[in-house]
């Protein structure tokens, strides 16, 4: 078992960003921040005219039922983000597979997950059926084209 607490579980091949995340209204009060935390109940859409200058958002979990995070996702990876978005807080591994699906890149959960099970996790359903921001063809467009 590999111990991944306090780990960042990153699925890009960047330099990680060392910036400490500011928090949103911070962020928009400065121009040299580079990274960001987004809190639940903050809108993501607040953060769409400077996607160009953010190299890392980090949205915070503070409970493993709160899936405002996903929206917070989704919403910056169709406006075109392409940085570093990571869930920090009380990421769970059952929810990995998802989490990738909406855009999440990087991981920080709270408590350890085991490196096996985060890849049981990931490659749990080989095909799927939404279409989201990781690219995966949805089953139906593979069978009807």
């Amino acid at each position: 078992m590999v111990d991944l607490a306090q780990t960042i579980l990153r699925f890009r091949d960047d330099t990680p960003v060392s910036d400490p995340a500011v928090t949103v209204e911070a962020f928009t009060g400065q121009s040299n921040a580079l990274a960001v935390r987004i809190e639940p109940g903050e809108d993501a859409r607040s953060l769409l005219p400077n996607l160009e200058r953010i190299r890392l958002v980090e949205v915070n979990f503070p409970a493993f039922g709160d899936g405002r995070g996903y929206s917070a996702a989704r919403v910056l990876r169709e406006a075109g983000y392409t940085g570093e978005l990571r869930a920090v807080g009380d990421v769970l591994v059952d929810q990995i597979g998802h989490m990738r699906r909406c855009g999440f890149d990087a991981f920080q959960p709270d408590q350890p997950l085991d490196a096996g099970d985060v890849e049981i996790a990931l490659s749990r359903w080989p095909e799927v059926y939404q279409a989201t921001t990781d690219g995966r063809v949805p089953i139906w467009n593979l069978r009807h084209g």
